[in-house]
């Protein structure tokens, strides 16, 4: 399912990673198709409220978890500036969908990165 929503569809989600030859392609790559999906599914799902949101997030931040040992195989890490590229980008969703008042720790609550 394509996303619809016009301010992340065009988006060039984790840009600064991409950019950065410190990150691999690969797993970097895997990380902007989770937050895709992360698009997909609020687009599909449409959460009523915040918690509901909570849900979708939380399941996709696991998914930035597992990425991590990719990571750490390619020689590199989910780092200080890997960390605010994410969150950033969550937020970045959280708010073109409606949900401006969403706390961006609570967002990405289960990381451990």
């Amino acid at each position: 399912m394509p996303i619809t929503h016009a301010q992340v569809a065009g988006r060039a989600f984790l840009e600064p990673m991409s950019k950065d030859t410190s990150y691999p392609a690969g797993p970097v790559g895997r990380g902007r198709d989770i937050l895709v999906r992360l698009c997909e599914r609020i687009e599909a799902e449409r959460p009523a409220d915040l918690a509901a949101l909570y849900a979708l997030t939380h399941a996709a931040t696991e998914e930035f978890n597992a990425l991590q040992e990719e990571f750490w195989a390619a020689g590199s890490a989910i780092d200080t500036m890997a960390r605010d590229t994410i969150a950033t980008d969550f937020e970045l969703i959280a708010r073109a969908y409606g949900f401006a008042d969403a706390d961006l720790e609570e967002l990405v609550g289960p990381r451990d990165w």
